[in-house]
């Protein structure tokens, strides 16, 4: 999914132009991408002069860092409210299970898309 670099982001707005569902708006002076209605199809990426586009693989480490970050804030708060720190390592594993279970649906939902995919190559 795309996302804007404000730092990069000049204002032309030529993805705003540019996009075919008007997904993309200007808010003080940058480009703003309302993720709901878009459509991921690449066009602004491919229209952008500064490459102000970027993709979300590059947010990749700051999500596991949100996450990690989400984790121990939950695990300190478990053993904070029972009064226990064995809470926290039994905090620990729900969070586990939970991110087992996202993968769980991500790896699904992949299986169903290839399926997809498959039946539109033949």
């Amino acid at each position: 999914m795309p996302w804007i670099d404000k730092d990069e982001c000049t204002g032309c707005g030529m993805c705003v132009e540019e996009c075919p569902v008007e997904t993309i708006y200007m808010e003080n002076e940058k480009a703003e991408i309302n993720m709901t209605n878009c459509i991921r199809c690449g066009k602004c990426h491919d229209v952008c002069p500064v490459d102000a586009v970027r993709h979300d693989s590059e947010k990749i480490p700051d999500e596991v860092s949100a996450n990690t970050l989400w984790a121990k804030n939950c695990m300190n708060a478990c053993a904070e409210y029972s009064g226990d720190d064995e809470e926290k390592q039994q905090c620990l594993n729900r969070i586990i299970k939970y991110f087992n279970k996202e993968k769980k649906v991500v790896e699904k939902t992949l299986e169903k898309l290839q399926l997809l995919k498959n039946k539109q190559d033949t």
